[in-house]
């Protein structure tokens, strides 16, 4: 796949990879900005399972 899309991008190997990096920055941009705000109320990371209450038993 990645060699699919290194062929497919315009100019050398310098132009190549300032078009890679722009495009994996523009990538991480679109997933914090819209992605994972999106899917965090999906997760369960607010769901607690330890009981804060009584004493520890062994």
């Amino acid at each position: 796949m990645y060699g699919w899309i290194w062929r497919h991008l315009p100019g050398n190997a310098g132009v190549r990879a300032a078009i890679s990096l722009v495009l994996v920055l523009a990538i991480v941009f679109v997933l914090f900005q819209y992605v994972f705000p999106w899917a965090e109320p999906l997760l369960p990371f607010n769901d607690v399972t330890v009981d804060t209450g009584g004493a520890a038993t062994r």
